[in-house]
């Protein structure tokens, strides 16, 4: 049992908790609590390390038994270790260090989503959150959006990174992308344009939504070949970045059931 905070395993997770540096030279993040932790099993992510404490209760102890018997290295920890190692106040019993890489990009993509310098890693991981649940294909993040594997990042996607592509690229690479998959673009504006009701939404396409802070980028607008808005009322400037991405993922969505695109090939 790990009894001390200095222990060269606890502080290891303590710096891949607090620095991105960390991460990405390490290749690994944190993920705490047993839903995430059940998350990366049933989707076979590559676990290295696994620690628990003795408030584990029977589910979290049985995926304790099953990455034991996979070989992967688990440590129970004391309360107090847990708590040190632990990225929250209030630690759930278990923490697992897993693999940091991104589920490879589908051949045919009919549903990018970019959020564009989202700074907030609660906003950029709801916004991961909504993107999986609206059948987003993959997500692209350029330079300046928050790391996605930090972990408030991690602990509100809920789980997202396991089902949903995410990879940072820069705005050259994501140009060439959008470009080969022959896809048009929509810029959300809260500016103007097209009300996001009336857009044509007929995939294949990819959403920009900006950050809160500095709104779009120049990058964006020069890629966008329409811009989009979501009317308001009494004033309001504009939705919180993370809603406004619900909003037209989901309205996307609904026309994508409604108006399926032809499969390629049934095209003439």
């Amino acid at each position: 049992m790990i009894t001390s905070a200095s222990n060269p395993k606890i502080q290891w997770i303590r710096k891949l908790q607090s620095r991105r540096q960390e991460r990405h030279e390490a290749q690994a993040f944190v993920v705490e609590g047993v839903r995430l932790v059940e998350e990366a099993l049933l989707a076979r992510w590559e676990a290295r390390l696994i620690i628990f404490d003795r408030t584990l209760g029977e589910r979290g102890q049985r995926l304790v038994h099953t990455f034991a018997g996979q070989g992967v290295n688990v440590e129970e920890v004391t309360p107090e270790v847990l708590r040190a190692a632990s990225a929250t106040e209030t630690p759930q019993g278990i923490l697992a260090v897993l693999a940091l890489s991104a589920l490879p990009l589908p051949e045919r993509m009919e549903l990018l989503f970019i959020p564009d310098g989202v700074r907030d890693p609660g906003n950029l991981g709801t916004m991961l959150r909504t993107a999986a649940a609206a059948g987003v294909d993959a997500v692209l993040l350029p330079e300046g959006t928050v790391d996605p594997f930090s972990p408030k990042v991690v602990r509100a996607a809920m789980g997202a990174h396991f089902h949903l592509p995410v990879h940072s690229l820069s705005w050259t690479a994501t140009a060439e992308l959008l470009q080969q998959a022959g896809l048009r673009v929509f810029l959300a504006d809260s500016g103007g344009g097209v009300v996001y009701t009336q857009a044509d939404f007929l995939p294949p396409l990819a959403l920009i939504v900006g950050g809160e802070a500095q709104g779009a980028s120049l990058y964006a607008e020069q890629l966008a070949h329409c811009r989009v808005h979501i009317p308001m009322r009494r004033q309001t400037e504009s939705l919180n970045a993370a809603i406004a991405a619900a909003v037209l993922l989901f309205e996307i969505n609904r026309q994508r059931q409604e108006k399926p695109a032809p499969h390629p090939k049934f095209q003439g």
